[in-house]
């Protein structure tokens, strides 16, 4: 886990096992559209795991896998590597779909990795992600996370400041909607300005944010909440523009927030992830709609800083005053939508 240290906190069972809660609203039905399957060096979070957190008590019908690098191939030309995930991934769906783990579903829509700045030669790429992927692969992410200060940085990946307006990547990224796939969006929140320049010039290329726009606590940006909410509102707000868009609207648990709660003796409460994330997941809201809004798990990224139960307690709270349609949109229907899944409702 080297050089992903300002990203991940470290996964602590007994820490997380300290805190227990009674499940909220246990028939509310749940699509979880963002989590991650891998084997690192001291960290796995295969299908046991999940399935492990899963049976934490929510109704989780079915999840969307987004790519991390996992299960790449070791072999043949670097473009194609990736799809290796994808294969992977539909094999993890394959098992879930026999039924021997119950009606849950996991990797029911596959999010994989294809290096978008290929331009028009990454269409091979896409084809073969298709292929490996059955008639469950969804669409591409390729990480934009961008900051002058390196620490900010993820070294597994190394966009370019510019990546999104380069001429490469559009084309690349030209290839996407005649395909019929998606475009998963992670980017830091005084990106997003070219994420909007990038959705206004493909209005018929799905986008979704992921992890409420990238919000940044630390680093440089420590003790500066107020001047990152201002230029993170402000963006946003524009950005709901863009019909084409849609929001996740979780990915808090990093340690890129800075919210510090993972500094207690226990796991944070429901409660206490609510009081954090209020100010960013309702403006959210009310900015997209609930029919452009979808809960996620961000798994296993986020288990450094709560456990699931907890997390889908806390959006629930969140939800509380919604009506059972916006329920629906926030908890499963946008993410069906979006991913085109089959109706769990």
């Amino acid at each position: 886990m080297s050089g992903t240290i300002q990203h991940y906190l470290p996964v602590r069972e007994a820490w997380l096992a300290a805190r227990q809660e009674e499940i909220l609203d246990p028939d509310q039905l749940i699509v979880d559209p963002h989590h991650h399957l891998w084997d690192r060096p001291n960290w796995r979070y295969l299908l046991d795991e999940m399935l492990a957190d899963i049976r934490a008590g929510h109704d989780v019908r079915a999840t969307v896998f987004v790519q991390a690098r996992a299960m790449h191939r070791a072999s043949g030309p670097e473009a194609m590597k990736p799809v290796g995930e994808t294969e992977f991934a539909n094999g993890v769906a394959a098992i879930c779909a026999s039924g021997i783990h119950g009606d849950v579903r996991v990797c029911a829509g596959i999010v994989g990795m294809a290096d978008l700045t290929l331009g028009a030669a990454v269409r091979p790429v896409l084809e073969a992600h298709i292929r490996a992927g059955g008639d469950r692969f969804r669409g591409i992410r390729h990480s934009a996370t961008w900051d002058p200060d390196p620490a900010m940085l993820n070294p597994a990946y190394n966009p370019a400041e510019d990546m999104l307006d380069s001429p490469g990547f559009r084309e690349g990224f030209a290839q996407l909607a005649p395909l019929g796939l998606s475009f998963d969006a992670w980017l830091y929140f005084h990106q997003l300005p070219r994420l909007i320049r990038l959705a206004r010039a493909f209005p018929e290329t799905k986008i979704v944010l992921d992890h409420c726009g990238g919000i940044l606590g630390i680093g440089r940006y420590a003790g500066k909440r107020d001047e990152v909410f201002a230029a993170w509102s402000a963006s946003m707000r524009e950005l709901a523009t863009c019909p084409n868009v849609m929001v996740k609207v979780g990915g808090l648990g990093m340690r890129l927030p800075g919210f510090g709660l993972d500094e207690a003796d226990i796991a944070p409460s429901s409660e206490m992830l609510v009081e954090a994330w209020r100010p960013w997941m309702e403006p959210c809201l009310e900015m997209f709609g609930t029919d452009r809004c979808m809960f996620e798990s961000n798994f296993p990224v986020d288990k450094g800083g709560y456990g699931y139960a907890a997390g889908w307690n806390a959006f629930k709270r969140l939800a509380q005053a919604a009506s059972a349609e916006e329920k629906a949109d926030l908890f499963w229907r946008s993410a069906t939508r979006f991913y085109r899944l089959p109706d769990i409702g």
